[in-house]
């Protein structure tokens, strides 16, 4: 791997570090995904959350009803009525996700160089000697030395707080361990997580697919997060079962790497999936410590290179509790937008963290900063290096435009697509200036009713960085000519002007289909 791959602009000015970060309409490039839950479920904070910069929300299924997530969703909805800021919603799967069931919900003191014993039957009540799980087959699965996990869930590998175990031996269907370190488990629900053991369990399980076939369809979800992906099988199965369910055929499949076996088929399962997303808790425990970083970077590497959306979690899990982040955790949030990620993902931390709306808002202040640093024009070059000739004629205007705008020193590029991919191949080779896709929507039928398309492709674009859509006005068709297409640019001008990045005399790239031709062409705006 090459230095270059650190795509930093030099030299820094030390002054230039002392200057106020400056506010801006769109808090940072890099997109945030907030995971919704106790301390961020109202409407009130969900619309702080908006207006500071979160653009995904995620619902994560491994807790809660039905029920308790379509009330915050009604939340979310009555927040972007009244915040007017579009919001993609993200349902997380569970998946093989293995659990000790603490039914009284009673802390548990383990206590170094004692045993604990791990048992299927959950009619046992959890004990300091005793821990009831969710999987019959745990007994086959390990060998003595194995090391096992246990921790709250989205668990941040404190020692307090989450306990290392490691597997003497099996008894039928029960495994005796060896406490490593002393730690008091604390609420009902605990993630287990066997260090590089495969678990055969299937990814998209049946309590996942009654959920996406019940609260999905009726949502119509953006994005699902498929956890656990371990092949690239995993992301076909669901991409079959969302095409059974009619509205969910455009919902884009995230695939979650969490283990040895993800990152093992990481490249056939970029290939079938929309995006990524680098569950760094779970694969941080598989991994060596040393080898964490250098995986983060060749996957976003592949990521950026494919034109697909990549996402980081885990960078500040310390603001679950406390308002400032580490030292440590501020420069792991830039160096995730250095090496080339789309979105940052908050799960702890806004989930039933104390300080969710200022957790946002410091990790896009970070990002914001990172990004005036990033070697745009270093990436530009690698980027169009990589995709050869000769190019697409897709990839030929996209490249184009982002040439154009970085030579005429454009405030904005502006897109008109209907299904979302022209803007983001613009957005894949990182322009310095924010793209408006704006989204043309399309007339459809079912044979029943009719219907437009365009939402889902403006909401999908919240999770790429750079990108920030616009719905146009219906009557406007895709492919239009003239006074039309005046007409949606103005609208689109206007909203760059009310946004604070375009002012008088400010050039404006435009990207748009004009007939059967693609056309790039410059803007300058009039006084």
């Amino acid at each position: 791997m090459h230095s270059t791959h650190l795509l930093l602009e030099e030299p820094i000015r030390m002054s230039s570090i002392l200057e106020p970060s400056r506010s801006s309409f769109f808090p940072a490039m890099t997109k945030i995904v907030g995971t919704l839950g106790p301390k961020s479920r109202s409407a009130e904070v969900i619309s702080a959350c908006l207006k500071v910069g979160m653009s995904v929300a995620r619902f994560d299924f491994s807790w809660g009803d039905v029920d308790y997530h379509q009330e915050t969703l009604e939340n979310l909805k009555a927040a972007v009525k009244s915040t007017k800021k579009l919001c993609a919603v993200m349902l997380d799967t569970v998946g093989p996700e293995l659990q000790v069931v603490n039914k009284s919900g009673n802390g548990i003191s383990l206590e170094a160089e004692a045993t604990v014993v791990l048992t299927p039957d959950q009619n046992k009540e959890a004990s300091s000697e005793l821990l009831p799980i969710n999987f019959t087959g745990l007994a086959k699965a390990v060998k003595s030395g194995d090391t096992i996990f246990i921790g709250q869930y989205l668990f941040t590998g404190s020692e307090t707080t989450s306990v290392w175990l490691e597997v003497i031996e099996t008894q039928d269907d029960d495994v005796v361990c060896a406490i490593k370190n002393s730690a008091t488990l604390a609420g009902s629900l605990f993630t287990l997580h066997i260090s590089q053991v495969h678990v055969d369990l299937p990814t998209l399980s049946e309590a996942d697919k009654e959920v996406i076939s019940t609260w999905g369809v009726r949502n119509k979800i953006d994005f699902l997060s498929l956890s656990y992906t371990r092949h690239a099988e995993d992301v076909r199965h669901a991409r079959e079962f969302l095409s059974k369910l009619g509205e969910l055929q455009q919902t884009q499949i995230f695939a979650k790497i969490e283990n040895i076996e993800g990152l093992t088929h990481f490249d056939e399962i970029l290939q079938e999936a929309d995006g990524i997303i680098l569950s760094r808790g779970n694969l941080g425990i598989d991994l060596p410590p040393e080898k964490v970083f250098l995986f983060q970077k060749a996957a976003l590497y592949k990521c950026n290179t494919s034109g697909k959306p990549a996402v980081v979690t885990r960078v500040v899990d310390s603001m679950t509790d406390n308002l400032r982040p580490t030292r440590a955790e501020a420069t792991d949030v830039a160096n995730a937008v250095l090496d080339g990620s789309d979105a940052i993902l908050l799960g702890a931390e806004t989930l039933r963290g104390l300080y969710p709306v200022e957790t946002i808002s410091t990790v896009c202040k970070i990002c914001a900063e990172a990004e005036k640093v990033f070697n745009h024009e270093l990436y530009f070059k690698k980027t169009v290096r990589f995709v050869g000739e000769p190019m697409t004629h897709l990839e030929s205007i996209a490249s184009s435009a982002v040439r154009a705008a970085i030579k005429v020193k454009a405030s904005v590029i502006v897109c008109f697509t209907s299904s979302g991919r022209a803007a983001r191949l613009i957005a894949k080779y990182r322009p310095t200036m924010p793209v408006i896709s704006v989204v043309i929507p399309r007339l459809k039928t079912n044979q029943l009713k009719w219907s437009f398309t365009g939402a889902f492709e403006a909401r999908q674009s919240l999770i790429v960085r750079g990108l920030f859509p616009m719905l146009a006005d219906p009557r406007h068709p895709a492919e239009s000519t003239g006074a039309t297409n005046e007409s949606v640019l103005k609208v689109a001008l206007e909203y760059g002007i009310a946004s604070g990045v375009i002012k008088a005399h400010d050039r404006v790239v435009v990207c748009q289909k004009v007939g059967d031709a693609s056309v790039v062409k410059i803007v300058e705006l009039a006084d």
